[in-house]
């Protein structure tokens, strides 16, 4: 009799993912510690830093977004929606299992906090160190490389109908507010 796991060598399951999501859905609504603090210089680079500097302008200092974002505007130049990722740690933590094997998924931050819709709508704005960025209307689907990384069960259970207003795979946003983000900052709703 077999046991091997239907999902593939290493991944999480789908029923995993589901049996997961009230854990996940109890994280706190605001106030959250900053678990990491990334940026990406280039394509499948990961640096982990003790502060970055952000701007509207620029995005975070030295990250790629300013010169080959994934997603642009008309013109070709980089949509401010996509500047800041924020990754919901107990997603990290079900989904991210080869933490050897697999690159860590390159979220500007990662924090135990409720990301639905319904904590945190289109709008909300969060300081984060001396920095505000507000959550983008752009939806976080994840990507090819989230499925070639954590597998594909965890992948359709991030977009399946009823579990996007959930935003398992974390929000986007857009600065507002130039500063400094230091990995020992908290994330905070503004009223």
């Amino acid at each position: 009799m077999s046991l091997s796991n239907p999902a593939g060598p290493g991944f999480v399951t789908r029923e995993e993912c589901d049996a997961a999501l009230p854990h996940i859905l109890n994280a706190p609504k605001d106030d959250a510690a900053i678990e990491s603090l990334c940026f990406r210089p280039g394509y499948g680079e990961r640096l982990f830093s003790q502060a970055i500097q952000v701007s509207a302008e620029r995005g975070i200092e030295g990250e790629r977004w300013l010169k080959a974002p994934w997603l642009t505007l008309e013109d070709g130049s980089p949509d401010p929606r996509i500047q800041i990722s924020i990754l919901p740690k107990r997603v990290m933590d079900l989904c991210w299992r080869d933490r050897e094997g697999a690159v860590h998924p390159g979220d500007t931050m990662v924090a135990d906090l409720d990301m639905t819709e319904a904590n945190m709508p289109v709008g909300t704005r969060l300081q984060i160190g001396s920095a505000v960025v507000e959550v983008s209307d752009k939806f976080n689907t994840g990507c090819a490389k989230w499925k070639a990384r954590y597998g594909g069960e965890s992948l359709a259970w991030i977009v399946h109908g009823p579990n996007r207003p959930l935003r398992l795979r974390g929000v986007l946003c857009r600065i507002v507010q130039d500063g400094e983000i230091r990995a020992t900052d908290r994330i905070r709703k503004l009223p």
